[in-house]
């Protein structure tokens, strides 16, 4: 049967008693058939064949629908197969670039990574003095040279003299007097390296955080230092421009 266009459950009957007819009627009229009959039977006809056409319709769409599902599992098929293809050939590449380059694809061990040291730095008392009452102190008294002239000089406390000093209220205070005597060729910060300086920051940050400071404070400080050393100054060759990092 001849493939359907339109669903015949959309087409209405037409009036076969109309004059666009009359040519249909005319075969079928006799003596004991009038117009009105004539219609009648053109109708009978008309709703048997439409209702032939509806099933027919029906077969045909449960038809195309099997037929796009088989098509779609033929792509689907496909697609998988191409998928499997090109994993192979990928396998087969990395597999080559292996026994090419077999030092990119060594394994590396996910090992602890180093901790900051348990134990706590030794700063000169007078630095921890002022840091401790918010004063300004030199970063100098936490690089590598700071930190070991504290070590050297380090002396306890039963060894160490005492002298008096003016407390905030005004009144005399007894202090160690590694508390009230500064370090000998104490460096400026703007004059720092700046590899010194970067390792003066850390500690002189634990320090902070050793003495009490509000951690507002210790963050504002920690992130002023880090803005210095990710300034394009800081890696510059020239000097001045360094310095002039240092100096702000």
């Amino acid at each position: 049967m001849t493939k359907l266009v339109s669903d015949p459950n959309l087409e209405p009957c037409p009036d076969f008693t109309s004059t666009g007819f009359q040519n249909s009627r005319t075969p079928l009229l006799s003596p004991t058939t009038d117009n009105d009959q004539a219609a009648a039977i053109l109708r009978t006809i008309w709703i048997a064949t439409n209702s032939t056409l509806k099933i027919h319709w029906q077969l045909q769409l449960e038809a195309d629908a099997l037929e796009a599902m088989e098509q779609q599992h033929l792509l689907d098929e496909e697609a998988e197969q191409h998928l499997v293809a090109q994993k192979v050939q990928e396998a087969l590449l990395a597999e080559e670039d292996k026994k090419k380059n077999r030092f990119h694809h060594i394994a590396i061990p996910d090992r602890p990574r180093p901790k900051w040291a348990t134990e706590e730095i030794l700063v000169a008392n007078f630095a921890l003095q002022k840091v401790d009452k918010g004063q300004f102190m030199e970063l100098y008294y936490w690089t590598n040279k700071g930190l070991a002239d504290a070590q050297a000089n380090f002396r306890t406390t039963d060894d160490d003299s005492m002298v008096a000093t003016a407390g905030v209220d005004g009144s005399a205070t007894w202090i160690s007097a590694s508390m009230a005597r500064p370090a000998a060729g104490v460096i400026p910060d703007h004059l720092l390296a700046p590899l010194d300086f970067s390792w003066a920051i850390p500690c002189f940050i634990a320090s902070l955080e050793q003495c009490g400071w509000p951690n507002a404070r210790i963050i504002m400080l920690a992130n002023f230092f880090g803005a210095l050393m990710l300034h394009k100054y800081w890696t510059s060759d020239n000097v001045l421009e360094v310095r002039a990092l240092l100096t702000y």
